[in-house]
Order: C-alpha cells, then structure tokens, then sequence
C-alpha cells in the first residue's frame, strides 16, 4: 500500500527504537523520569518558552491548553476549520465547559480585525472571552503555513485585550522549514504552544505543551485528572528527542514530495486545485467529475490510500513513509481513473 492518508502513519527510525531500548527512565508523575526531563528542557527552549510538558496526543494538548487558559462559561475564539473546532470530539465544550466562537477564515488564516471583532464586550449576557486560538500549519487549509504578521497582529491585539494566545503547532516545524521563519518567531506570538511528535517528525507517541512556568504547573494538574500521567515514560520520550535531533531537516523532502506530486496532477482534468497553493506536505484536490469518497475508492482499488475531507475534498499527505516513486505510481493511478 501507497500510505497518502496522513503523516501519522510515520513509523520510529532504527536510531528511535535503540534510543527505545536504552532509555534511561523513572517515574514522571514524580518528575523523576530523566529521559523526560531531557526532552521537556530541549522543548522548552526549542519553543522559547518557560517550561514544557510532554503529553500523549496532540488532542490532548490542546485541550490541557485550554482547560488551564479558561474558565466554564466563557468563549474561545478560534477558525471555523481549525483542528480544535472539527476533529477533537467537542471536548472543549465537554471538559472545559468553554463556548467555542468559530470565526471564518481565509484559507487558514484568520484576520486580526475579524478577531478583535469577535472579542466579547463586558456584558452580563454575553459569555466573556478567555482565549484566541491559532493553528499553524492549517490542516484542513491544505498544510498552510499561517503568514508571521498575521500572529503577529492577532499577538498584539490579544495583549491589549490581556487575553492569552494557544497556539496548535501540530506542524509548526513544517511551518519553519517552508517559510524559514524560527520556531521561536512564530511561538513568540503565543502565549502558549502545542507540536506533535508523531506526525512528520516520526516518533510513535507524543506531543509537547510549552508555554510560562506556571501555565505548565497548573498544566500538570489538568494532566493528572485527564489520567495523562505515564510514569516511566522515557521508554517512548526517548524517540521523541532523536526526533528532534535527526527529523527535523528531512521535512524539506516531504514538501518537495508533495510539490512534485501536485505538478504531477495539475495537469489532469478531471480534478480541481492550484498548486501554486501548496506551502508543506498537505495537498487538497477536489474531484470534479465524481465525490471524493468514489475518487479515494477507485485509488484504494490500486492500493493508494488517500483521506476524505469532505464531500468535495481529497487529502493526499506525504511523509518519510512516501518516495518519489510512490507518487509517480499515484500520478499515474490519478490519470487512469480521470482519463477512464
């Protein structure tokens, strides 16, 4: 099988599974777990923040996030198309007790007036504000890297209205490698950050939280009553510091990958997109001539898995797990199934 699904479908290196297997560990609910530690600190700094916590889902990062950002009955401003609003199972609304505010975007990217706009004036029958979240890369706008001046501007205002900033950098590492702006420039403009590890930086389980020192405290807190803490949790934290370590760089293949594959299809008929629009390792092609469901079907048939993002949208996502030739063999299966 051709795997274009998702970059979650990353398997750990050899140099993963040996650092695996030599962990040296502890008990992380007690903070004694050393290869945790390690790579909290690498994090944190990597992040230019105070503290990091490693957790074991982006999910769940981003909903500790905002438990520690919020309180029951206030509003979280976020994109209508933002991973938190449509692939998290409401657990905002169900563990924080928050009202999501989904504003709409512009391919990923939400204008700073529109939010400044949505921000809730000091009324006895509107919920108050407490958060604004950001997404960078934008999942559901094809990988897009979100422009620095936009967080910037969001940041600023944000800051006026002392209103804390998350920042869901599932891919923020692919954000850094396409535009060449740092980490730290993009989560300077948050308050604080989530990135995965198990997406294109191939470890098997885990993502960060890193943001001020007493955010993560309380943070841990949340962790614990989520059941998120898990103990000697170097054992797979060590994959996540050769991640950050060999992986990083090598993001630049996936995105020449999928720039390779987006030329391929531009010329097709039968299928709708602009490559010029394609930042990272994310491609989006809408089918013109049948439904996404029955484009990914008659893909399956020639063993290339793809994902549905809609009734209109096709997701087709590279990753380590992806070579060129791959993609010449999808090219080709494209063109036979639009050509008949």
């Amino acid at each position: 099988m051709i795997d274009l699904r998702s970059d979650t479908i990353t398997l750990p290196t050899p140099e993963m599974r040996k650092a695996m297997c030599e962990a040296v560990v502890g008990d992380d609910v007690y903070g004694e777990d050393p290869t945790v530690n390690r790579l909290q600190e690498m994090s944190a700094e990597i992040m230019g923040k105070e503290a990091a916590m490693y957790v074991s889902s982006g999910t769940m990062g981003n909903q500790i996030a905002i438990l520690t950002h919020t309180r029951p009955g206030s509003e979280v401003i976020m994109d209508l198309d933002s991973h938190i609003y449509n692939y998290e199972a409401a657990s905002a609304s169900v563990f924080a007790g928050i009202q999501p505010r989904p504003l709409n975007g512009v391919k990923g990217v939400l204008p700073a007036d529109l939010v400044e706009g949505a921000i809730r004036p000091d009324d006895v029958h509107l919920p108050p504000t407490s958060l604004i979240c950001l997404e960078n890369t934008h999942n559901r706008a094809g990988g897009k890297v979100v422009p620095l001046e936009n967080m910037k501007s969001i940041y600023a205002l944000a800051c006026k209205h002392n209103l804390p900033v998350h920042l869901d950098g599932a891919r923020i590492f692919n954000a850094s490698i396409a535009s060449g702006v740092s980490v730290k420039e993009y989560t300077s403009c948050s308050t604080s950050v989530q990135f995965c590890f198990s997406k294109g930086l191939g470890a098997p389980v885990g993502s960060i939280i890193a943001g001020p020192l007493d955010f993560i405290t309380e943070a841990k807190r949340w962790r614990k009553r989520l059941g998120g803490g898990m103990r000697q949790a170097g054992i797979i934290a060590a994959a996540c510091i050769v991640a950050l370590e060999t992986m990083i760089e090598r993001l630049a293949d996936d995105h020449a990958n999928t720039r390779l594959l987006a030329d391929g299809l531009a010329v097709l008929k039968g299928i709708d997109f602009n490559p010029a629009e394609v930042d990272t390792n994310i491609l989006l092609v809408k089918p013109t001539s049948m439904s996404a469901h029955q484009l990914c079907s008659e893909l399956k048939k020639r063993d290339i898995l793809t994902g549905v993002m809609g009734p209109d949208k096709v997701r087709l996502t590279t990753s380590k797990e992806v070579d060129r030739s791959d993609l010449e063999i999808t090219i080709k299966a494209f063109k036979e199934i639009l050509t008949g």
